[in-house]
């Protein structure tokens, strides 16, 4: 594999009235995505338009400056931050891969990019199903000009070059068979998760939700004492992992699930249904934010914008800011910043970090009594203790 083999370029839009420093948080993003993917990003472009070309997305004259880019330094992929028409991904197809250009580059959209992340990291077979469904169901419209990525999912080397119309219906019929059976094991894994769930009737369930790579996992190892795999990488965690947690003397079910992201694929999202009833179906949900992050109050917009969209937006909520080891501008008035967050809807807000375990005990207490308040319904003779004897706590 040469150099360039796995490099690739980045390509957004920004519209007249966004700002530079968004775009560029954005396109950060973007270039810790294709790293997570391996590709490493060598180099950006921006073109400022008020709604994307409908034939290339972007602009002719910006399409040749990148042509030439690519060419000139063997770039093998694009990638955009923006999700590609069927049209659009042919004809920027037909652009860079001409027929005399033996090596071809591949073109990536957002959705994509994510998706094939999730390929990667599916470990249990429903995850893997769940992302497989959603893969064929990006690529069913997108067939003509897909070929080497085809070829990737299937395991081959190379493009089918050649391949004419005849082919390609045989694929789409294929892919359409494909989907079927995927939502038919699907729905036979869901009858299963029902039934594990309709078994959990009896003890209170709390989900950890978030942003991607705000620390989750982390946060799920220390609450736990598991070892849940945590990675300063993007969707490390795409399986649900159940756990049982004991606080005081209340016990309860924590979960961690897959995070969020701004634009998560459509059919991600349809296809993780079964993964994301463990967010509907909560108690409690925690909602774990990257403090550190300059961005995070955007993040958690995201969050709680996917949260609404799954039917999950009026679940009691506390909102853990995590990372504040990573905070550098000197003391922080957390009092005043509690007030911001309560004003965005938050009445539940602690601060903590789960690397130095800072403020770990304030938040085991906080969801101790939220998790009492739960544990009542179920079980209402239940004799309520007092944390403070179980906890090694200071106010």
């Amino acid at each position: 594999m040469t150099n360039t083999e796995n490099k690739a370029v980045l390509i957004a839009l920004m519209e007249p009235s966004s700002r530079p420093e968004v775009t560029t948080e954005h396109l950060d993003e973007l270039a810790f995505l294709a790293e997570t993917a391996g590709i490493q990003s060598a180099q950006r472009f921006v073109q400022r338009l008020p709604h994307p070309d409908v034939r290339t997305f972007v602009g002719k004259g910006k399409l040749e400056e990148i042509k030439n880019f690519v060419f000139s330094n063997g770039i093998r992929s694009l990638i955009f931050d923006d999700d590609l028409s069927p049209s659009q991904l042919r004809n920027i197809e037909k652009e860079f891969n001409p027929a005399s250009r033996e090596e071809k580059v591949r073109v990536y959209d957002r959705s994509l990019l994510i998706l094939d992340i999730f390929v990667m990291r599916a470990q249990t077979a429903q995850a893997r199903t769940q992302v497989e469904l959603a893969m064929n169901q990006y690529l069913l419209p997108r067939l003509t000009g897909m070929w080497t990525h085809l070829e990737r999912q299937r395991g081959g080397t190379g493009s089918r070059g050649g391949s004419g119309e005849k082919e390609i219906e045989t694929d789409r019929r294929n892919i359409k068979n494909q989907i079927s059976v995927l939502k038919e094991d699907l729905k036979k894994i869901d009858k299963q998760r029902i039934t594990q769930r309709k078994s959990r009737n009896n003890i209170v369930r709390v989900s950890l939700v978030g942003y991607t790579n705000v620390g989750k996992s982390s946060l799920m190892n220390v609450l736990s004492k598991a070892d849940v795999k945590a990675e300063n990488k993007l969707f490390a965690t795409v399986d649900a992992t159940v756990r049982k947690v004991v606080i005081g003397d209340i016990p309860f079910l924590l979960s961690d699930t897959v995070g969020f992201i701004r634009k998560l694929p459509h059919h991600l999202i349809e296809s993780f249904k079964s993964t994301l009833d463990e967010v509907r179906e909560a108690d409690l949900l925690i909602h774990v934010a990257d403090i550190a992050h300059p961005f995070h109050t955007n993040h958690i917009e995201v969050v709680k914008q996917t949260l609404a969209e799954i039917g999950a937006g009026n679940i009691t909520t506390l909102l853990v800011l995590n990372k504040i080891d990573l905070l550098m501008d000197g003391p922080v008035d957390y009092e005043q910043l509690k007030g911001h967050y309560r004003e965005q809807g938050f009445e539940n807000v602690v601060f903590v970090s789960a690397a130095t375990k800072e403020n770990l005990p304030l938040l085991k207490k906080i969801i101790f009594e939220e998790v009492r308040k739960k544990h009542l319904h179920i079980y209402p003779n239940y004799i309520q203790s007092d944390v403070a004897a179980y906890l090694d706590y200071t106010e």
